[in-house]
């Protein structure tokens, strides 16, 4: 009995020296005050995209939460008030998985509010599916939705400049590739239903991130709009939600020890979004409030240029 009473305490011991090192990670500096300013935060309801919408909130921004469950936005929404005393705070409706959705979120958004200094495109999943467009789940809603939602209000971005666009991809993009015979023929990143398959279009869709936000900031030149895409780190949220429960249980056995808490998960998108001085980064990648370089095929100028000529022809932008 004490021999495994003592192996609990060096193993508990072991890992809070982990987790302070390795898993917590740095917090965003900036004390910037947002008064006056507006934000737009995708997947505000829950984890990381919550907890940045109450930093935003406290500093004096006019926050959006634009989340797809009108019932869990809400409840985001008393939340969020009550967590930064901000009357300043707007719940929206959006669902990315539907480009009508995208584009009535833009035009109410357009039509009722004057400003957007930060656009913080943070909503994710992880499951197969079809959009309502007939677009793969995973590759429509991570980064189709997104891509249509950042061009219908990069004029507003560029009209209050100096503005932001934060993209949350993952770390996972190292592991991904997008097959382009398949979002040609089929409109998705992949056909496969288990797990392993599904994990290959989530981190395909984090790379589509990030081509994104690099391509994207060549086309911001001369402007004073910049954008960024980040990694958060491995996080205590909702994202596994639809996933097995099997899954779901190694997962959380894992978090216990291994994953940031929202809070922690946030500081490098509020870095990102915040921190004076990185504009001359726009394009990069960002882990742990710092940035980052990336392997070959997440800055492949061909790759990028190919995936935004198709998200244009697939969203009506061409």
């Amino acid at each position: 009995m004490c021999t495994l009473l003592l192996y609990a305490v060096v193993f508990a011991g072991a890992a809070y020296i982990f987790r302070q090192i390795f898993v917590k990670g740095k917090r965003c500096k900036s004390q910037l005050n947002l008064t006056g300013k507006t934000v737009i935060v995708t997947g505000s309801n829950t984890g990381i995209g919550k907890t940045t919408a109450i930093d935003l909130a406290k500093r004096g921004a006019r926050v959006i939460l634009a989340c797809r469950n009108e019932q869990r936005g809400l409840s985001a929404l008393e939340e969020v008030k009550k967590a930064t005393g901000s009357s300043q705070v707007v719940f929206m409706q959006l669902d990315l998985g539907s480009m009508k959705s995208v584009r009535s979120f833009a035009e109410t958004f357009l039509k009722n509010e004057s400003r957007l200094d930060i656009l913080i495109n943070n909503a994710g999943l992880f499951m197969q599916g079809r959009t309502s467009d007939g677009l793969g789940l995973t590759f429509g809603v991570n980064h189709i939705g997104h891509f249509l939602l950042t061009h219908l209000l990069l004029d507003r971005l560029k009209q209050c400049g100096p503005s932001r666009i934060v993209n949350v991809s993952s770390i996972g993009h190292n592991f991904g590739n997008i097959d382009f015979d398949c979002l040609t023929t089929h409109k998705a990143l992949g056909l496969g239903t288990s797990l392993k398959e599904v994990f290959q279009c989530y981190t395909a869709s984090k790379l589509c991130n990030v081509l994104f936000t690099y391509e994207l900031a060549k086309k911001l030149q001369g402007t004073q709009v910049t954008c960024y895409s980040l990694h958060p780190g491995a996080i205590k949220t909702e994202i596994w939600r639809n996933t097995s429960s099997l899954m779901q249980l190694a997962i959380a056995s894992l978090m216990a020890f291994f994953f940031k808490n929202p809070v922690q998960g946030s500081q490098t998108t509020l870095h990102c979004a915040l921190q004076q001085g990185i504009e001359h980064l726009s394009g990069r990648y960002f882990n742990n409030c710092t940035v980052r370089d990336v392997y070959p095929k997440a800055k492949d100028d061909v790759a990028a240029k190919r995936l935004w000529e198709l998200s244009e022809k697939l969203t009506g932008l061409a």
